[in-house]
């Protein structure tokens, strides 16, 4: 028997996450409004499923998916596994050390910010 971990957006554009042994007849549920979360947020998509050979995989793969940013949910809806691998560092550790990228400055939120001045001499 498989089970599933799927995503569904929501007609406000929020994001829903769960998981099945019966995808098609869980979502079924979902467009009806029977499932709460989802009941006041029609009409619903699915936008990704996953399926595991067990049921706590699919129950882990949920919780973990659930947690994510949007963004990176986006990025799993769009298999986008470069997108995916950046947004697991996190955000500080995002940008580029490097002076330079691809011939450009490179300008970090945190530039002006690390930069201590130095101390103007008393008068």
């Amino acid at each position: 028997m498989a089970f599933y971990a799927y995503m569904l957006r929501c007609s406000d554009g929020r994001y829903y996450t769960g998981h099945t042994d019966h995808l098609e007849r869980r979502v079924g549920q979902h467009h009806v409004g029977e499932c709460g979360y989802t009941s006041s947020r029609l009409p619903v998509t699915l936008v990704w499923s996953q399926d595991f050979p067990s049921r706590i995989e699919a129950l882990e793969a949920e919780r973990m998916v659930g947690g994510w940013s949007r963004a990176k949910k986006e990025a799993l809806i769009a298999g986008d596994w470069t997108r995916i691998s950046h947004f697991a560092h996190p955000p500080r550790e995002r940008f580029s050390t490097s002076l330079e990228t691809n011939g450009e400055e490179l300008i970090t939120p945190f530039a002006s910010s690390a930069v201590e001045k130095p101390a103007r001499p008393l008068p």
